[in-house]
C-alpha cells in the first residue's frame, strides 16, 4: 500500500493564528475548514493529550488528506464531513457544549485548486464543476447552462464585482444556445472574449470567483456560521476567521464589531513579505480574531 500523500497546501498566517487565538492545553477547539490539516495540526499540538479538536470540511477528500497529518498530533481529534454552517448540529451530535475556540480559514487548499478535475480554477482544464462537496449540489455547468441572463449578470456582479457582468451574461446565454458549457477552458475562453484585460489579472478571474461562490453558497454559509458562533463559543473563548476577498471580510468585520464580541485584532492581520514570497496565495489573506465576552 502506498504511503499517504503529503498535502501541498501550506497554512497561511500560521504563527499569527496561534498567537492571536492562543489555544491552551486541555481546551476544546474547532477547525471549521480542516483542508490539508495545517492549522488543525498546530492547534492540536497546543491542546495536548487532554485537549480535543473537532475538524470539519465539506470536501471528504480533504479529510482523507488531513487524517494522517493529524495522527499523533497530541489532542483527541474528531473529523466530520460537514460544511461549517452545520457546526451547531455537529457539536450537538458529538455531545459537545460550548467550545473554547473556533477557526475558519475561508480559502481553498492548493490541493483543491490545482486539481483540474475539480473545476475550481481556469489554469487547469477540467469539468465545469466547482463544488467543494462533490457529493452534493448543482455544478457550475448546471448553473451557467440554465440560469436566466439577468440572474447570471447579478451573480457575476454581486459575487465577483465584475463591471462587465451584463456583457458576460449575454455572451454566455448566446453561446449555450448552440453548445452547452462543459469545461473550465471553454467557459474561461468565452469570458475572456468579452472582458478587457486589466494589468496582470486574468479577465476570467472575477467571473470564476462569482460562479464558485454561487455554486457553494459561500456567503450564505458564512453568514450562518457568524450568526451561530455566539452560542457555540463559551465566555472568554476566541473565534478567528481568515478571509480572502472583501465580500467575506466585510461580513466578518461587521459580525465581530459588537456584543458579545470584543475585537482582538483592531485591523485585519495580513501576511508579511517573507510569507508572500514563500506562498503567493497568502497575499490576499486577512485574519480577524474576536473574544467572546
Amino acid at each position: 500500500m502506498s504511503a499517504p500523500r503529503e498535502p501541498r497546501h501550506a497554512p497561511v498566517l500560521a504563527a499569527e493564528v496561534l498567537a492571536l487565538l492562543d489555544p491552551r492545553p486541555g481546551q476544546t477547539w474547532v477547525d471549521c475548514t480542516v483542508g490539508g490539516g495545517g492549522h488543525a495540526r498546530l492547534i492540536a499540538e497546543r491542546l495536548g493529550a487532554s485537549g480535543r479538536l473537532v475538524g470539519l470540511d465539506q470536501d471528504p477528500s480533504m479529510l482523507d488528506l488531513a487524517r494522517p497529518r493529524l495522527a499523533g498530533a497530541g489532542a483527541h481529534v474528531t473529523l466530520v464531513h460537514a460544511n461549517f454552517d452545520q457546526l451547531a448540529g455537529v457539536l450537538e451530535n458529538l455531545g459537545t457544549g460550548a467550545v473554547d475556540g473556533v477557526l475558519a480559514d475561508l480559502g481553498f487548499a492548493s490541493d483543491q485548486m490545482d486539481a483540474g478535475a475539480r473545476g475550481l480554477s481556469f489554469r487547469e482544464d477540467g469539468p465545469l464543476d466547482m463544488r467543494l462537496d462533490p457529493t452534493a449540489g448543482t455544478t457550475a455547468a448546471g448553473l451557467v447552462n440554465t440560469m436566466s441572463e439577468a440572474a447570471l449578470a447579478d451573480v457575476f456582479f454581486e459575487f465577483g464585482e465584475e463591471r462587465h457582468s451584463r456583457r458576460v451574461a449575454r455572451k454566455v446565454v448566446e453561446r449555450r444556445a448552440t453548445r452547452p458549457f462543459a469545461t473550465t477552458a471553454d467557459f474561461a475562453a468565452v469570458v475572456r472574449s468579452c472582458v478587457p484585460r486589466s494589468g496582470g489579472i486574468d479577465p476570467a478571474t472575477r467571473v470564476f470567483q462569482a460562479l464558485r461562490i454561487a455554486v457553494n453558497d459561500e456567503l450564505g454559509a458564512l453568514d450562518r456560521l457568524l450568526a451561530a458562533l455566539p452560542k457555540l463559543v463559551g465566555p472568554g473563548g476566541r473565534a478567528g476567521v481568515i478571509s480572502f476577498h472583501s465580500l467575506e471580510d466585510r461580513r466578518v468585520k461587521q459580525a465581530f464589531r459588537g456584543p458579545p464580541w470584543e475585537p482582538v485584532t483592531k485591523k485585519p492581520v495580513e501576511a508579511g513579505d517573507e510569507e508572500i514570497a514563500r506562498n503567493p496565495r497568502s497575499r490576499s489573506a486577512k485574519l480577524r480574531v474576536a473574544r467572546r465576552t
